[in-house]
Formats: C-alpha cells, structure tokens, sequence
C-alpha cells in the first residue's frame, strides 16, 4: 500500500482531515491560521460555530485544546444550548503543552502561555506571559 493510501485510510479511520500540521492534529470548522505557525501533535481545534484566529509564527505546542465551544451548562441541564464565543490569538504566540484555550480568549501578539494552562474569558495583552489554572497573567513579562 502506498504511503497516501494509509495516510486517507488513517485519517478516515480518525474522522480526522488532513492539514499541514501533522496528522494528529484535528481541526473543526474553519480556523483562520497564519503563516509560519506549528501546532504540535494530538492538539484539537474547534472552530465550528465561532471564529477562531491565529496569527502568523505561532508555536503551539502538543496536547493544546483550543475550543470555542463550552457544553457544561447544557450538560448539568441548566442551560438548553451550548455557549460558543470567539478565539483570537495574535502572531507570535507560543502556547505551552496541554494548555487549554476557551472562548472569549484574546491573546496579544509575542505572548506566551505556560504548560498546563486554561484560559476562558480573558484578555492577555502583547508581550506577556499567562500561566496556571486559574491563570495569572504578568503583563509586559517579556518587554
């Protein structure tokens, strides 16, 4: 069998869509990705109803979520929707592994997260860094 057979088949097989990045990485929706940007393996992208934007010579480590979507309060059945709201993340951000990026995210441009993070709701300004769960934010940590 030839490599791009396996390669369909594989990706068949993770209801998964071949991207740039790496095999393992899924994608949902359409994100707006810039140039330049690497996303590490087994991270997940959930655009599918909110905008997700990422600038350009971004470094996304492996194991990163970044989710529009939250289902909890329909889960726990005090809600009868899911929340969906919008990511952005500016050029070059580096995002550590396993961190976890929800909506209502803005991260500014040459920020970094730290490992282990988890972000919803918040404004990171350019140059900083965030880290934790829950997150403190060092503004101006890198200028």
């Amino acid at each position: 069998m030839k490599f791009s057979e396996f390669k369909n088949l594989f990706l068949k097989l993770m209801q998964n869509k071949d991207n740039p990045y790496h095999p393992l990485v899924w994608i949902n929706g359409n994100p707006e990705i810039g140039k330049g940007t690497y996303i590490g393996g087994f991270s997940e992208i959930n655009a599918k109803t909110a905008n997700v934007k990422i600038g350009s010579n971004c470094d996304i480590a492996s194991f990163v979520a970044i989710n529009v979507q939250d289902s909890h309060r329909m889960a726990i059945g005090i809600q009868k929707k899911i929340d969906s709201s919008d990511i952005k993340i500016g050029d070059n951000v580096f995002i550590g592994s396993h961190s976890v990026i929800l909506g209502g995210t803005e991260i500014g441009n040459n920020s970094a997260v730290g490992a282990g993070t988890v972000l919803k709701n918040i404004s990171v300004p350019p140059y900083s860094l965030a880290v934790g769960n829950p997150p403190v934010v060092k503004k101006g940590y890198y200028k």
